[in-house]
């Protein structure tokens, strides 16, 4: 066999890895509505659905730009915070008259949450500082921003636009904006990553950045364009979390950061870059939320959501790490049996 046919040998083994791992969220997410339903049978009521996918698609939107970062073996912690910023900024300026509605809203909440994806790409491909450090630090600064602008004030929804509104509750042939706004987002972005050499280079520096340097691929700017368009993404998951919930307080959207990055590890991208699809995390997404409702629906304590998202979380890390250990030693054996 030669060293092309191995490489591509090793491909499909991850590959089957990964459709696996997600393969493995479908069949949790259907126990653990079939569990919940045969406790409560209004879990799996029209309202009861549609409310899960709802909450969902501003976690899917948050996880696929989480992926693009985590891919490139980065972080953002800061998307909670550019969420808070972009729905408590474009709703007051909506209420106060500026602009026409979903248009401006969305134009508006996704340049603000690209300038803040901006800045965290900058200072951590070309500033060099690390990505834990700098988006941690701009979580707070953004934090901090947000208080500043709302000096203890709420935007409510009778102020805002009807169009907007109709956005984040309307839908059309029965199904929700926001969930075919998720998916539709979700397709073209796992479509570019698998079919476009510039989606490919973020997976090669993940795995490697001094070799995807070396083959020419031009790491600093990949990495700033995978954090602009997290933060993009970030602020229009904003928008939709204003259209959808209407009345915004300041930290709107406190503390998702360990939901966001949860879904995408859950999801079978890997924490260490490299791997994984943003179809696994938005599964990931979706399986969170679905617990979220049925420990809601089950009248479980709140601090249980929290203790099972993050034990999730470190099991996934867990499995991906014992994973990781067994291709490669599968992948030595080839190699070793090639003479390659």
């Amino acid at each position: 066999m030669s060293a092309v046919t191995a490489q591509r040998s090793a491909r499909g083994l991850v590959d089957l890895v990964l459709r696996a791992r997600e393969l493995s969220i479908v069949a949790a997410l259907a126990v653990l509505v079939a569990v919940t339903a045969s406790t409560n049978a209004g879990f799996l009521s029209g309202q009861g659905l549609t409310d899960i996918f709802l909450n969902a698609s501003i976690l899917v939107l948050l996880a696929v730009g989480q992926s693009v970062v985590v891919i490139t073996r980065n972080i953002d912690l800061s998307v909670g915070s550019v969420v808070g910023l972009v729905a408590f900024t474009v709703g007051d300026l909506l209420s106060a008259g500026h602009g026409g509605g979903v248009t401006f809203a969305v134009v508006a909440g996704v340049a603000i949450g690209a300038l803040c994806g901006l800045v965290n790409g900058l200072l951590v491909s070309f500033g060099r500082v690390p990505a834990l450090v700098v988006t941690l630090g701009t979580l707070y600064v953004i934090q901090g921003v947000c208080h500043y602008v709302a000096h203890g004030r709420q935007i409510n929804a009778v102020d805002l636009p009807r169009s907007l509104l109709s956005l984040g509750n309307g839908s059309v042939l029965g199904v929700p904006y926001l969930p075919v706004i998720a998916v539709a987002v979700m397709l073209a972005v796992g479509h570019h990553l698998r079919s476009y050499a510039s989606g490919r280079d973020l997976y090669a520096i993940g795995s490697s950045p001094e070799a995807a340097s070396l083959a020419g691929v031009p790491v600093r700017r990949r990495v700033m364009g995978a954090y602009l368009f997290s933060g993009a993404l970030a602020g229009l998951a904003g928008v939709l979390w204003l259209s959808r919930f209407g009345t915004v307080v300041a930290d709107a959207a406190g503390g998702w950061e360990l939901q966001v990055v949860g879904a995408v590890v859950v999801g079978g991208v890997a924490i260490t870059g490299g791997a994984g699809t943003v179809y696994g995390a938005a599964l990931g997404a979706l399986l969170l939320t679905t617990i979220t409702g049925a420990l809601v629906v089950l009248k479980v304590n709140p601090f249980w959501q929290q203790a099972i998202t993050g034990a999730l979380l470190l099991l996934a890390i867990s499995v991906d790490r014992l994973l990781a250990l067994r291709v490669a030693r599968v992948l030595r054996r080839r190699n070793a049996r090639h003479g390659s």
